[in-house]
């Protein structure tokens, strides 16, 4: 009869699984169990073994057999046993090497880009590891009983509170931390704000930007949401053509992606039609902290905070693998927001809240800003001085502030320059991909270029390639700030 067990937590020494089964009693079917698992590769040179008798209260046998199988394979050289040091793999115990396998050719696009271009990612590298680790670290030590039950949905009071006092610092928010809400992000803040099947807390038609991220769009068209595209000029979204939506969705900060802050005037006439109107302004705080040659932009939030909700995360300012991100508010949602989102928190982690609590409070989060707005504005000049020295004819707009370029081609080219890129191995997005379907806006070929994602090391080698794609002749299309 075949027996499995695992080493109970009470035990002394790692856990090892051991399946007991054959012939020659429990002495030999250890032995032989021993034997598979370090030629199978399943203990590894090196492992320690646990003792006898924690091994033993495990496997339901006699101490003296653990002893003599262990003794046994000391003696075959499988395992050695030195003083002080317990009973271990020996090092020379190789295991048996899986038959060879024929190499599988890959096709290059799966392998990844050589030079990664995409917008919507800061540099991996630059996450402030040792920062993080000594916010968490705090967050640890300091955090109360609770925090290892079951989360509060609205998320832990203490991010809520450095929220508060952040974003009217740094953006002109004007809140209080009950009527904010954590969550994982603008996608998330999209399906409890609109649920599914038109039955969230908000309802359509909504209208949006003529360009932006098309997956937002999907999500609200899967949540039964029509959306009806704005035009955009130079002064952002054309506000004054709102009609009957019940909601607008903006990136007022800095357009996304053709760059650019709505401007004053749109600002206070969206306001103004969302309190005639009865509807509500979503406030997409895209890369708001990242601004280079112009003075900061306020949230629209802090023009009317009951007919406004931010939304904010830190995807671009830290990294989107933390998954943390807030809306920010007017108090009649929140009820029906922490509905849509249940009795228990089931997607931003109770000890990254905490973390990113204490890394706001102690100011790391603001010189992680200030050191990331100086990296990459480097990273833009470099990029706008290698055009001009190797595609004078490009135009490059959107760059005051944010993550990306838009580089406006002439027309007809975008398709054949985004092809001729990824041959190159060369990851990037054209402008067309974001523009919205039924939008009667003329069109514009351009690629958007993300200049944040490449590491420090691979962005001189990023541009080379880029510069080596583009097309030439005479561009032609506005240029926005």
């Amino acid at each position: 009869m075949e027996e499995s067990w695992v080493n109970s937590a009470e035990q002394i020494g790692a856990d090892l699984h051991l399946e007991l089964s054959g012939p020659g009693g429990r002495r030999a079917a250890l032995i032989r169990a021993l034997r598979e698992a370090v030629r199978s590769g399943r203990l590894a040179p090196g492992t320690r073994l646990p003792p006898y008798r924690s091994l033993a209260a495990d496997l339901g046998v006699a101490r003296n057999t653990v002893a003599d199988a262990y003794a046994e394979l000391v003696a075959e050289g499988w395992l050695t046993a030195r003083q002080g040091s317990g009973t271990r793999v020996a090092e020379r115990a190789e295991p048996l090497r899986p038959a060879a396998r024929v190499p599988v050719k890959v096709p290059p696009r799966a392998r990844g880009p050589r030079h990664d271009l995409r917008q919507g990612t800061p540099d991996a590298s630059a996450f402030p590891r040792a920062a993080w680790l000594a916010s968490y670290r705090r967050a640890l030590q300091q955090a109360p009983n609770e925090v290892f039950g079951p989360g509060d949905p609205a998320g832990r009071r203490e991010l809520r509170e450095a929220l508060t006092e952040y974003l009217a610092r740094a953006r002109g928010v004007r809140t209080e931390p009950g009527c904010i809400v954590i969550c994982s992000g603008f996608a998330h803040a999209l399906r409890l704000l609109f649920g599914q099947g038109g039955g969230g807390v908000l309802r359509g038609p909504l209208a949006v930007e003529a360009y932006g991220l098309g997956f937002h769009r999907e999500l609200l068209t899967a949540a039964g949401v029509r959306t009806a595209p704005l035009p955009l000029d130079e002064a952002g979204a054309r506000v004054d053509l709102l009609d009957r939506e019940r909601g607008v969705l903006l990136t007022p900060a800095h357009q996304f992606p053709t760059g650019g802050p709505l401007h004053a005037s749109r600002r206070a006439a969206v306001i103004d039609w969302a309190r005639a109107r009865g509807a509500v302004v979503l406030e997409d705080d895209y890369d708001g902290e990242f601004r280079y040659d112009r003075r900061p932009v306020g949230a629209v939030q802090g023009l009317d905070p009951e007919r406004v909700i931010h939304i904010g995360s830190v995807s671009k300012s830290l990294s989107p693998a933390l998954r943390l991100g807030w809306m920010v508010l007017p108090e009649r949602y929140v009820d029906g927001v922490l509905a849509a989102k249940g009795e228990r928190e089931a997607w931003a982690s109770v000890l990254d809240q905490l973390s990113l609590a204490d890394f706001i409070v102690s100011g790391a989060y603001d010189r992680h800003v200030r050191r990331m707005r100086q990296r990459y504005r480097r990273r833009r000049d470099r990029l706008v001085e290698a055009l001009a020295e190797h595609a004078p004819r490009v135009e490059v707009t959107g760059v005051a502030a944010g993550l990306h370029a838009v580089l406006r081609l002439p027309p007809g080219t975008e398709r054949s320059t985004v092809k001729a890129a990824a041959w190159q191995g060369i990851a990037l997005d054209g402008l067309g991909t974001f523009r919205h379907p039924e939008t009667d806006m003329p069109a514009g070929d351009g690629l958007v270029v993300g200049y944040a994602t490449p590491s420090e090391h691979a962005y001189g080698a990023a541009l080379d390639a880029l510069c080596g794609v583009l097309p030439p002749g005479e561009q032609r299309g506005p240029a926005s700030g």
